[in-house]
């Protein structure tokens, strides 16, 4: 399916940030809940800038890294703190390519092999201006440091703890393999738009246990974020009557202790499936969308 003019790369990303945040994710910001720190207009506002900050030329122009760190910059600017740090580093890239590129994976793998060390001096810079919570310090290529080693190199190292960063040495497999056929399958059988999102949000974090969770809980609770997910899943979620409070119950888990088990990094990784189904036209705009078209299954019947 060819998408329409109106969803080029900058629209994408944008839009991808407005559905990700609207959306009532188990553990997240949302239009319904806020956190004593985040409120939904904050997500709102960070990602107002994106249309202009993140487009193919501006690549060419800046390269990435510094196109990540003046979109993480402006983004703070705007609302005080860090909201959408890890959204940005998976939006970038893909917001880089051209729009006439039929092949998204493809090109997406080129333009992160050509990262540099100037790409990871910049997004170290990016990283300690957001300050995200749970980063810690490790023994290789700190970003309290200067890196020695390329951007897709310094993610490689930090791959087996970070879902950001394994996306960039896998070509954003998450994405493209587990996020975005669950998006598509959901939508091509009719289900409304958040409740497609929300299963591809409780599929990734089933099959991948939230890396934010892991750095700031351990990874005994990310473990058991996932298999709280996954039973949501095996409930029968959103067909069974039941399974809304399946829902309800993992939402309450992930928000208690001051929502330190939020599973920010699986809610990135869903802006980054909504930025290539809207890129490849599997969530069309423009459209009015109705509650019908929009809102959760088993959310509404509530």
């Amino acid at each position: 399916m060819t998408p329409p003019a109106e969803t080029a790369p900058a629209m994408s990303a944008q839009l991808a940030c407005l559905l990700e945040a609207t959306a009532r994710k188990p553990g997240n910001v949302h239009r319904f809940r806020d956190f004593d720190d985040a409120h939904y207009l904050d997500f709102v506002v960070s990602a107002s800038a994106l249309d202009r900050l993140l487009t193919p030329e501006r690549y060419r122009r800046l390269g990435l890294g510094p196109l990540i760190a003046e979109a993480v910059a402006d983004s703070i600017r705007r609302v005080g703190h860090n909201t959408n740090l890890g959204m940005i580093l998976l939006l970038a890239p893909l917001a880089s390519i051209e729009d006439d590129s039929a092949d998204l994976r493809g090109a997406l793998a080129r333009i992160l092999e050509r990262t540099t060390i100037d790409d990871a001096r910049a997004v170290f810079a990016a990283i300690r201006l957001a300050r995200p919570g749970g980063l810690g310090s490790t023994g290789e290529q700190d970003v309290a440091g200067e890196p020695t080693v390329s951007l897709r190199e310094a993610m490689r190292l930090a791959s087996d703890r970070d879902a950001i960063a394994r996306q960039y040495v896998t070509a954003f497999e998450d994405v493209f393999e587990i996020g975005v056929p669950t998006l598509r399958g959901e939508i091509r059988v009719g289900r409304p738009l958040e409740t497609a999102i929300l299963r591809a949000h409780l599929t990734l974090m089933a099959q991948r246990p939230d890396t934010l969770i892991g750095r700031k809980c351990g990874p005994e609770i990310a473990a058991e974020s996932s298999r709280r997910a996954a039973a949501v899943l095996d409930s029968g979620w959103p067909d069974r009557p039941s399974s809304g409070d399946e829902l309800r119950r993992l939402d309450d888990w992930l928000r208690a202790d001051g929502h330190s088990r939020n599973p920010g990094a699986t809610a990135d990784l869903i802006a980054a499936c909504l930025f290539v189904a809207l890129r490849e036209g599997t969530i069309e705009f423009p459209k009015h969308v109705n509650r019908s078209g929009w809102e959760c299954v088993s959310l509404s019947r509530s």
